[in-house]
């Protein structure tokens, strides 16, 4: 109960903070949609535009990759990973964690760390564009994601030692997925009945979970579908 009270309280710190970094999605539409104005209306066009862009979606990209993982949404070749029993997929994910997630995290926090302080030292600006902005707060957030990345790794990792152990995988938070919002479609549906709408929110909570118990969603809805065609 202690390992899963901390692998939720880990689970919940990547979930902030990915959906915090997630709003620059926003910002990053909005300063598109300005400079696509300023370019092609006013004739304007902003000369560091480029640089922020990049800034903004790198920021994105790097600092959401902990809540990703806490989520297991990183893409994986799980065409055989989808067939193992539980343990066989946590030894091998705890061999990949050891083999490669943690050297290569190590490296990426280490060299991060003396590319931002290089960067701060030297006062670096952008050379893409002439007096380009300032790179060296965008060059932390890279030694910074590799931490938040870092300590989500180290929960995935027990999360297979218990696994290991117990032969099932540790309950994760759960987030608001598409299921969920075909439940809100049919909650305020008014061209069916309850009973109707109640078994098929039903129905799809059950595929939902066997794909996501599978770790592959087609072959999870497969089988299902051909144990409704057996009924």
């Amino acid at each position: 109960m202690a390992v899963q009270r901390l692998l939720h309280t880990v689970d919940r710190f990547s979930e902030v903070s990915g959906k915090v970094f997630a709003w620059l999605v926003l910002v990053l539409a909005l300063v598109v949609c300005v400079e696509v104005f300023k370019r092609y209306i006013l004739n304007a066009p902003t000369a560091w535009i480029f640089d922020a862009e990049s800034m903004l979606y790198g920021t994105l990209f790097m600092l959401c990759g902990a809540y990703t993982l806490s989520q297991n949404g990183h893409v994986r070749g799980d065409f055989l990973y989808s067939s193992m029993r539980p343990r066989t997929q946590a030894g091998l994910d705890l061999a990949l964690y050891i083999l490669f997630f943690i050297p290569g995290i190590i490296a990426l926090i280490y060299a991060g760390t003396d590319y931002a302080a290089l960067s701060w030292r030297i006062n670096e600006h952008s050379s893409i564009t002439a007096e380009g902005p300032v790179v060296y707060p965008f060059k932390t957030i890279i030694p910074i994601a590799g931490v938040l990345v870092a300590v989500q790794g180290i929960a995935e990792i027990v999360r297979c030692v218990v696994c290991l152990r117990t032969g099932a995988w540790p309950e994760r938070l759960r987030d608001v997925e598409e299921i969920d919002v075909v439940g809100e479609q049919l909650a305020h549906s008014e061209f069916i009945d309850e009973e109707s709408r109640r078994e098929a929110i039903e129905k799809a909570q059950e595929i939902h979970e066997t794909a996501q118990k599978r770790g592959h969603g087609d072959r999870a809805i497969e089988e299902t579908a051909k144990d409704e065609g057996k009924r």
